[in-house]
């Protein structure tokens, strides 16, 4: 069996996540975001697909910290968006000779503030432990480890407030959508 196809033993495992959490590490201010990338590299490294993997024909590293270097571009730009650094803005003269932004900029602004408005009701139908642990962590950027410890609560806790969050948020924006009749 060649050194590619084999399957990674647990000392394998372990150093490579060693690795991967020290090259995050050295990359981001947090360590709780960069242990949050890091599983988050894992878990969509072992979802690939046997053929993704034989298709790179290299041993798994290269494939895992390519998927965690794109993950961390995703996360410094969400933080360039939450904190406005690296906006442009446009002056009227520039903004007035872009076509689609004339068009399509007042509807866009509409569906927004109507999403914003439901996810607003939902967030209003939560329970008041849930609400913060889903607000500390989705809008706030706190990982799920802080909101536990800012909450004083178990980390199992957190992702159960959270996902039930999600589900609750999901269930009354189809419910909504249904009720202005824009979803089947």
């Amino acid at each position: 069996m060649s050194d590619r196809s084999r399957p990674l033993a647990a000392a394998d495992f372990n150093g490579l996540r060693t690795e991967l959490r020290r090259f995050l590490g050295k990359r981001m201010s947090n360590a709780a975001d960069a242990d949050d990338l890091a599983q988050d590299a894992f878990v969509r490294w072992l979802g690939s697909t046997a053929a993704e993997q034989k298709s790179q024909d290299c041993p798994p590293r290269p494939l895992l910290f390519s998927i965690a270097r794109n993950l961390l571009y995703d996360h410094w730009r969400r933080q360039q968006v939450r904190t406005g650094a690296g906006l442009v803005e446009l002056d009227e003269s520039a903004s007035e000779a872009d076509e689609a932004l004339q068009t399509e900029g007042p509807l866009r602004m509409i569906e927004q503030q109507q999403r914003l408005h439901l996810l607003a009701e939902a967030l209003e139908g939560l329970p008041a432990k849930r609400k913060q642990a889903f607000v500390l962590h989705k809008f706030d950027g706190l990982s799920q480890a802080a909101v536990a410890q800012r909450m004083g609560i178990s980390l199992s806790m957190v992702e159960k407030h959270i996902a039930s969050a999600m589900l609750h948020c999901r269930r009354h924006a189809r419910s909504g959508l249904r009720s202005a009749g824009r979803c089947e």
